[in-house]
């Protein structure tokens, strides 16, 4: 058994950004568990730029942004182990791990930062008929393809799902010489940034079909083609709107999943919304000591966005190091009337700090407003012209609003008509 201060699990953004950040706030021991071979995350292989606008302020590629913190990272002394896979943490924060060189780990650590990103939804979570050729990939995979490996996935690509992912791979892709037939999205929405539909299908002339779906693969060895069908309101394939398209290839962009399989094994509460655990505003657990931070948690948009939650973590992790633990009462966040989920969860009434509550909307909204009520009492309403799910949005209750929180409270968040 080795002791450390704390443990944290996942050497990606949220990582690196959490472990810098415990050590600037002076805790001595930390250790990094990563199971790839080198650090990063999937920023390895996002050559594009768009990262670090908000934390840099500079325009870098994934690789440029990872970069800067494995520098700052080597100027520590931080016990950093890859190719280590972290196979279990039990509730009393003893985290075992498997290596090639060090074989079986234990590590018994005094508080514990989950920041083990998220996975790609994969065909099987969406049912498409079909046999199963080669050809049918996640977007991530083909991305991995092409920016590490050097490998051509297709020559004509049907991309299905209109996350970030997917769009960034349709310019990519175009860019590489395929024939990026179209985008697909079963919802009447995209949901990726708005930028990413400008500068990645836009401009390069691929079309986005809204409320549309594949609904059959075809091909035995190889994929052969798709059929795509428009969809109702309830996403159900409308009969008689079936259309054919060739292809060798389909990219599937349908979600991401945080991945909280050793949350769930050290007992976390999971929210059925997000996926990820719940949280206070220091990014702690239901269990005291462990916290999560970046797409774990929450999906994100930006890693800018991640950097931050993560550095958020840390304070919290090197505060219950400190202190101990302190007794907590909470106020809860309850998403109202077009709020999917709002994160944190709950709120400690004693915090002495601005806190900010990230959420999503349901569906497009123009010209409305956000309104934000403690028990009852609107403290916050803010005039949008535009909210879209796939844009994260935030606002801040201020110390003075949280100063009137009480034990049990409830912060509302909704979407109302702006008149």
């Amino acid at each position: 058994m080795i002791n450390y201060d704390i443990a944290v699990i996942g050497g990606g953004p949220a990582g690196l950004a959490a472990a810098l950040k415990a050590k600037e706030l002076g805790i001595e021991k930390i250790i990094i568990l990563e199971r790839a071979e080198t650090l990063g995350g999937i920023l390895e292989q996002c050559i594009h730029t768009g990262f670090g606008l908000h934390y840099f302020k500079e325009e870098l590629s994934g690789p440029e942004y990872a970069g800067r913190f494995i520098e700052e990272l080597k100027k520590t002394d931080i016990d950093v182990r890859t190719n280590t896979m972290v196979v279990d943490i039990s509730s009393d924060k003893v985290v075992t791990a498997v290596g090639p060189n060090e074989g079986l780990l234990k590590i018994q650590a005094k508080a514990i930062i989950l920041a083990m990103g998220c996975r790609e939804r994969p065909r099987g979570a969406i049912s498409i008929p079909g046999n199963r050729p080669a050809g049918v990939m996640t977007a991530g995979t083909a991305q991995k393809y092409v920016n590490i490996h050097g490998y051509m996935p297709g020559k004509k690509i049907v991309i299905l799902g209109s996350g970030d992912i997917g769009l960034i791979m349709a310019r990519r892709m175009a860019l590489e010489g395929a024939e990026v037939k179209m985008v697909c999205e079963i919802l009447p929405y995209s949901g990726g940034l708005a930028r990413n539909i400008v500068q990645c299908l836009d401009d390069y002339g691929i079309p986005l079909k809204l409320s549309t779906t594949v609904v059959e693969i075809h091909g035995r060895e190889r994929v052969e083609g798709v059929t795509i069908a428009k969809v109702d309101e309830k996403m159900r394939p409308i009969k008689g709107t079936e259309e054919y398209v060739e292809c060798d290839t389909l990219l599937l962009s349908v979600g991401l999943i945080p991945e909280n399989e050793l949350s769930k094994s050290a007992g976390v509460d999971i929210n059925c919304i997000t996926g990820g655990p719940d949280v206070d505003e220091m990014r702690e657990t239901s269990i005291r000591g462990i916290f999560a931070c970046g797409n774990v948690l929450q999906v994100h948009d930006l890693v800018d966005y991640v950097t931050l939650e993560a550095q958020l973590a840390a304070e919290g992790a090197a505060e219950y190091i400190k202190k101990g633990e302190e007794e907590k009462k909470y106020a809860y966040t309850v998403n109202q009337n077009g709020v999917r989920y709002i994160v944190p969860q709950k709120i400690n009434i004693n915090a002495d700090r601005d806190v900010d509550l990230y959420f999503r909307v349901c569906q497009i909204y123009k010209n409305a407003k956000v309104v934000v009520k403690i028990d009852g009492e609107t403290v916050i309403s803010r005039k949008k012209p535009k909210l879209a799910p796939g844009e994260m949005e935030t606002v801040k209750l201020k110390k003075d609003m949280i100063a009137k929180l009480k034990e049990d409270s409830l912060v509302e968040i909704s979407v109302e008509e702006s008149l």
